[in-house]
């Protein structure tokens, strides 16, 4: 291992911070006069720039506040888990700049080389570091930029720093490849529903409709007040299937809780099996479902999570599921919701939705197609999670000076 100098942060880069604005400051991007402002929204895996803002480049009080290619831009003010995030600027189509809840560390490229100081800053370890310094408010954690310009980095010369970022941009580049085709069968099974189904709110092939529950041989939300409570939680037991497991069309199962297995016996009557349909109520101003997984054998789902049972004769888990999450069964369900700061859909309104049925043996076929998608999404899942494994490999051994 080659033994590398480790020098601080701040010798060789600079935080400096965003613009502040008001709401009815912003412009679309495109006004004359106007540069475009990043904020968190914008600071994904890559620069999100599908919904950017435009404010008057008068509130743009130094040169230093507009962004230059190599740029990093750090979420400095979000939730703990968000805190410290990062994405590298690239080449930009505006003269832009960035908001008050992000940060930019800039790079003094005669020390060190903007790609080399985002692979570490946006490491895994650099990353856990940064969150663990955050400053605590009410409801969001602040970056503290004293504590990260005191990080230590190894900083081998500027040749070798290039060279070990063009590595990493190589090995990550095959992970975005990994990723984008998975998009891309979603979208392709996302196709093949509205193919063959049509969207569900304008119903062009004039399906008949009926209430969802009647596609459903059980219709029930989850134990209310003291029968489930946080502190009836284990280490181990029975799943507890909670809104944060139920992602669009994929069950999340990172975030576990359990209950005993006495506790469930005295609350079997919400037992949730393989194939269920699980649809989020609450928090959000869309539905979202999917459906329990063949790995689960058993769960129970809580109050703010419905569980539909498809009758076989009618309907099949795929086709409820896919259209649930349609943006047509979206907007309909919209107009059942109420609530202002926690805007839910009561199950006897998501019940008495009105969706259009088709036959079951062209639910049938789909769910065949989606069993075929499914299969390829495993083989690309696979190949992720060991280009991710290889990835945090190069990552741990490039900033140790033995890659």
């Amino acid at each position: 291992m080659t033994a590398l100098a480790a020098v601080e942060l701040s010798d060789v880069a600079a935080f400096i911070r965003g613009i502040t604005f008001k709401p009815e400051d912003v412009v679309p991007v495109d006004t004359p006069g106007a540069a475009a402002c990043m904020r968190t929204k914008n600071v994904q895996t890559e620069l999100d720039l599908c919904d950017v803002w435009g404010i008057p480049q008068s509130f743009v009080r130094r040169e230093d506040q507009y962004l230059i290619p190599g740029d990093v831009l750090v979420s400095s003010a979000n939730s703990w888990n968000l805190v410290g995030k990062c994405c590298l600027v690239p080449s930009l189509p505006w003269r832009s700049t960035f908001g008050g809840f992000i940060s930019v560390l800039r790079a003094n490229p005669a020390k060190v080389d903007p790609r080399y100081l985002f692979r570490w800053f946006a490491s895994d370890r650099t990353q856990a570091t940064v969150r663990s310094f955050g400053q605590q408010t009410t409801n969001i954690s602040n970056l503290n930029v004293g504590r990260c310009l005191k990080l230590k980095l190894h900083l081998p010369a500027l040749p070798e720093q290039r060279r070990i970022a063009e590595i990493l941009d190589k090995a990550d580049a095959l992970r975005a490849k990994r990723r984008a085709a998975l998009a891309q069968l979603d979208a392709l099974t996302q196709s093949i529903f509205l193919d063959m189904f049509g969207d569900p709110a304008t119903n062009p092939k004039g399906w008949p409709c009926a209430q969802l529950c009647t596609l459903g041989t059980k219709f029930s939300d989850g134990p209310f007040g003291s029968n489930l409570k946080s502190d009836h939680y284990r280490a181990s037991g029975v799943r507890v299937v909670r809104l944060q497991n139920i992602g669009v069309g994929e069950f999340l199962g990172a975030d576990a809780a359990y209950i005993s297995e006495d506790h469930f016996r005295n609350l079997k009557k919400h037992e949730c099996l393989p194939g269920d349909v699980l649809v989020g109520t609450l928090g959000d101003p869309n539905l979202r479902a999917c459906i329990q997984p063949r790995w689960l054998s058993v769960a129970l789902n809580k109050a703010d999570c419905v569980q539909i049972r498809p009758d076989e004769r009618t309907a099949t888990s795929e086709f409820v599921c896919f259209l649930l999450n349609q943006p047509g069964t979206q907007r309909m369900a919209q107009d059942l919701m109420h609530g202002q700061t926690r805007i839910r859909i009561s199950m006897g309104r998501l019940r008495s939705l009105a969706i259009p049925v088709p036959p079951i043996g062209l639910q049938r076929d789909f769910t065949q197609q989606v069993a075929a998608m499914e299969t390829l999404k495993t083989a690309h899942r696979a190949a992720l999670a060991q280009l991710d494994a290889l990835f945090a490999s190069l990552q741990h051994r490039a900033f140790l000076g033995d890659l």
